[in-house]
């Protein structure tokens, strides 16, 4: 899905050519992006290319030139080790500047009346509560979109919980939950995520899992404790990051905060701005951002 380059003067100094990211499934990334190529369209006339892909997808295409750059990654120590050590086709581009944190959470009207669950000690008291037609006898835990980094199975197994990992099938449909659940007071426990402009809007609790400690988490099968904080990062193609010029620079400079995702993030969800003027308004108001990224300030 390619789109025009815009104007901006990039070609005054080095010509920027085509640029190529993905876009993984999930608004907040979607926010990157739209700022990332906003900037590089006006500030440096490239032409931006943007591809709907999940993410193991998305790290393929470093090896095939079809993909510049993933600008939110979470963790995924095994694709790192895949394609950046063995195949040599993806590089580090460091921070994007956000934390992320992934857990259980549930809505605020259940904590007023259930206090003690957020402890997952408590969860098998309350299973009956979370039952629906698709986990029969037990309760659900609802999950998002399949692609997402998710050890829910493994922790509701190895934790002797009585529930069954349901997926909403996508964020929305994740949001579009919580929020019912919330305004029905309906009983609801599902994997959530910060940075999510959704929890402006309602500000759900998370259920306190065992502690992480580095190394809980190594084998997959027998994962028992919560999610681990994650420095989300920027993973690029080594061709492109090697090959040097306005572009790479840019990924290797962006850098923002959550409350910046965020804001952007509930301008495309929310406001139902296009993520081009989601991007534009926001650059408009954060200049001296951008112009850090582009190195104006030294120039």
């Amino acid at each position: 899905m390619g789109e025009d380059s815009g104007g901006g003067g990039g070609g005054a100094q080095e010509d920027c050519g085509e640029f190529n990211i993905a876009i993984n499934p999930w608004v907040g990334y979607e926010a990157d992006a739209a700022v990332v190529a906003y900037v590089a369209e006006n500030d440096l006339g490239c032409a931006v290319n943007k591809k709907d892909l999940k993410e193991e997808v998305a790290w393929q295409g470093f090896g095939t030139g079809e993909v510049d750059v993933v600008l939110e990654n979470w963790g995924h120590d095994d694709l790192k080790q895949k394609y950046i050590e063995d195949q040599k086709t993806g590089v580090r581009a460091g921070s994007t500047g956000n934390t992320g944190t992934i857990g259980w959470y549930v809505p605020p009207w259940m904590v007023e009346e259930h206090p003690d669950i957020t402890d997952y000690k408590n969860l098998n008291k309350y299973a009956n509560l979370f039952r629906t037609s698709e986990s029969g006898n037990q309760g659900q835990l609802l999950d998002g979109d399949p692609s997402f980094v998710t050890n829910d199975a493994a922790l509701v197994k190895n934790l002797k919980l009585d529930f069954k990992v349901v997926y909403a099938g996508s964020e929305a449909a994740l949001i579009q939950s919580f929020r019912q659940a919330e305004k029905d007071r309906k009983p609801m426990l599902g994997y959530f995520y910060e940075p999510q402009w959704f929890l402006l809007e309602v500000k759900l609790v998370k259920v306190d899992l065992p502690p992480y400690t580095p190394g809980c988490d190594a084998d997959a099968e027998k994962v028992a404790c919560d999610y681990p904080p994650y420095d989300l990062d920027k993973i690029a193609s080594k061709k492109f990051m090697d090959a040097g010029g306005p572009a790479a620079d840019l990924v290797k400079n962006f850098n923002w905060t959550n409350d910046d995702q965020n804001l952007v993030a509930k301008y495309i969800a929310v406001d139902d701005m296009s993520p081009e003027d989601a991007a534009k308004k926001w650059v408009e108001d954060n200049r001296d951002k951008v112009d850090a990224w582009l190195d104006k300030s030294s120039s």
